[in-house]
């Protein structure tokens, strides 16, 4: 057996892969694509760069910096970006279109399960133990999130006082994120000191990525920023967005739940900076208290199907959309009414990430090394804490209590449980679920089929 290295470094970049081939990787990406963005970004890492190099380590973090400016998922979102630096729009499509598919069918088949066996005793079991167990992935994010983007005190009070404005004075999440920004703006120039640098990026030595040679060989064309092609690209996916939602409402009416969720959706679409969690809560409240789509309890059954399925955890919003529009169905079964209403609502979600991308990575490199919109996106984050914090208070609130009232003092909105209604099961669960993830590092998954088998157990063999 030679002592060789395995695969000993070259300054020779990879063949392109052909549109097929690359299909079938973004393919296998989609279908492994669980544990969230970190999971997913890791994974793309792990393929993209270190197994085919197919692009560099400096242009990764670059690419990734851009997507977590948007709103969206940055996973999904980096997906489209490199496929479609290496096939153009087509690749795009195809990386983005094979990192929802996988997910949007497993979704829609537990969706449609939910509502036809959701009232047999063995099906509420383990959506009980599934909705305890939710609540500690939940936490565990606020405490991810926050002890990357709570770097100083500065970042602390942001988060403070995003927390407070959403929990106490119900101010729209849009409003807490444009002052965010507004804030980092202004601040890195008053409190440079505040704000985090930019960090030089680590390159993977002695390996000639794919990418960066198609760059230099000019054979990259497509990725050259033109006026006119911006526009003509906006043009396209505007009408692609919101054309669908025209026609549903000329043929269906639009008071109908179908454009009712593709309108709300779309809102939705363009205020989820920081990724799913930030914007979980402003959509559960609207979901149930604006639009009875659904109970509160039912919002971590939701999420408890998106974090064991692949995909982006916004996924959520299909099962959001499932049941809303198959409690009113209007003329059509509500089975059918529920596949209609997740088609319009996953449409109208993953569009505009196409958007941001095909439009606005052309002009990246105008976004490389600018101090301020770093700041920006640091003030988001930070502010992002605070959203998740109040997130993770609405669950256990919900989880634990089976009465909350939502009581208004002036302009401070409070929230109070009727203690006599705890929920003492839940209470047990979320706290084993807590401390497995937490003090004993257990993974998710295994603590939501630990939570569903223990919910099930609880279900069988506890109190009448």
């Amino acid at each position: 057996m030679s002592d060789a290295p395995r695969d000993p470094p070259t300054h020779e970049p990879p063949a392109k892969p052909t549109l097929g081939e690359a299909s079938r990787v973004w393919a296998k990406i989609g279908l492994l694509s669980f544990g969230g963005p970190a999971g997913q970004i890791a994974l793309m890492h792990s393929e993209l760069v270190e197994r085919r190099r197919w692009i560099g380590e400096q242009r990764f973090l670059h690419a990734l910096n851009y997507c977590m400016l948007l709103p969206g998922p940055e996973a999904m979102q980096l997906a489209t970006y490199v496929g479609w630096l290496l096939h153009g729009t087509l690749g795009g499509l195809i990386a983005g279109f094979f990192f929802v598919l996988p997910g949007f069918l497993a979704i829609l088949g537990l969706s449609i399960l939910y509502v036809t066996v959701r009232d047999a005793p063995l099906a509420a079991a383990v959506f009980f133990g599934i909705k305890a167990a939710v609540l500690a992935v939940v936490v565990e994010a606020v405490l991810r999130v926050g002890k990357r983007a709570l770097r100083s005190r500065f970042m602390v009070g942001i988060a403070a006082a995003a927390f407070v404005a959403i929990f106490f004075f119900s101010v729209p999440f849009p409003a807490i994120v444009a002052a965010a920004a507004l804030l980092g703006l202004l601040g890195s120039r008053v409190f440079p000191g505040a704000f985090p640098r930019g960090e030089a990026a680590n390159t993977v030595s002695g390996r000639g990525p794919l990418i960066d040679e198609l760059f230099e060989r000019g054979e990259l064309a497509h990725t050259r920023a033109t006026l006119g092609k911006t526009l003509r690209t906006l043009f396209v996916w505007l009408l692609l967005w919101f054309a669908p939602l025209g026609l549903l409402a000329l043929i269906v009416g639009g008071s109908s739940v179908f454009v009712q969720e593709g309108l709300f959706f779309s809102e939705a679409a363009v205020v989820t900076f920081g990724g799913a969690y930030s914007v979980l809560a402003y959509i559960a409240q609207r979901a149930v208290e604006t639009y009875g789509w659904l109970r509160p309890g039912e919002m971590l059954d939701g999420l408890g199907l998106a974090e064991t399925t692949p995909g982006p955890l916004i996924m959520v919003v299909q099962f959001v959309a499932f049941l809303g529009a198959s409690r009113n169905p209007g003329g059509l079964d509500p089975i059918a009414a529920g596949v209609l209403g997740s088609v319009v609502t996953v449409w109208v979600t993953f569009v505009p990430c196409f958007l941001w991308i095909f439009v606005g990575a052309p002009y990246i490199e105008l976004l490389r090394g600018n101090e301020r919109l770093r700041a920006a996106l640091s003030a988001i984050t930070a502010a992002v804490v605070g959203v998740i914090l109040n997130l993770s208070l609405w669950f256990a609130l919900h989880t634990l209590f089976a009465k909350v009232h939502e009581v208004d003092a002036g302009p401070v909105r409070l929230l109070v449980p009727e203690w006599a209604t705890i929920d003492v099961a839940a209470l047990v669960l979320a706290a084993a679920a807590m401390l497995a993830m937490l003090r004993f590092h257990v993974g998710m998954g295994k603590t939501l089929l630990a939570s569903a088998l223990l919910g099930v157990a609880w279900f069988y063999l506890g109190p009448a």
